[in-house]
């Protein structure tokens, strides 16, 4: 008797419509990353008034057009259950993959007072903020995904929140925002050859 009422609830499960294709976890997690992503396109409304160097500008609202493209994708398919009218796209950074390692001393930092004290670095702060948060969002989600394809379409997202976020760093570090600090040479080295490969440990198809 308990076999039976478990393959018919499997065939009802199987027949659900395309809608309903989602797991509880799913959409919990689901939420908070769109309420994340949302979170991070409406703050970008605050920081655009107050942005300074016109590179960043352009860079904030590329990532807001990018962002708002997203957004309807994950929401095309959350509604459909099914491949979104728009597939995930591709971001492609203006930035140069040039960073410039080592530090330089510089003035300690203190938290701004006064809105007047908000510049470019602190919203590259912000952006970057938003940014880790959403990658950390979207993993989570693409994890407890059972819906395939909304479990591709934040799998697919992540490479492009982390380019984002690689392209924010990029600036930073251009402008002094973000040093790098290296470990000695010796230090260095010791750290790459700490490992070695297996041997033989090529797959073969």
């Amino acid at each position: 008797m308990e076999n039976q009422q478990s393959q018919q609830y499997f065939q009802q499960s199987n027949q659900m419509s395309p809608q309903m294709n989602h797991g509880g976890h799913e959409l919990l997690d689901a939420h908070e990353a769109i309420g994340g992503l949302i979170g991070a396109m409406e703050q970008s409304l605050f920081y655009e008034q107050h942005v300074q160097d016109p590179e960043l500008k352009t860079m904030l609202q590329n990532h807001k057009a990018f962002k708002t493209q997203l957004y309807n994708t994950i929401v095309d398919t959350l509604q459909s259950g099914q491949d979104p009218s728009t597939p995930t796209q591709s971001y492609k950074m203006n930035e140069s993959n040039d960073v410039v390692y080592g530090m330089m001393p510089s003035q300690p930092k203190t938290p701004a007072q006064t809105i007047n004290e908000i510049n470019d670095e602190c919203i590259t702060n912000f952006m970057m903020g938003g940014l880790k948060s959403c990658a950390s969002a979207f993993t989570m989600t693409a994890l407890e995904a059972t819906n395939p394809v909304f479990r591709r379409i934040f799998a697919d997202s992540i490479p492009n929140i982390i380019e984002m976020a690689y392209e924010v760093f990029l600036y930073q570090n251009k402008h002094q925002y973000y040093q790098v600090p290296q470990l000695n040479q010796q230090d260095m080295q010791n750290y790459i050859n700490g490992f070695a490969p297996i041997q033989g440990g090529t797959m073969t198809h």
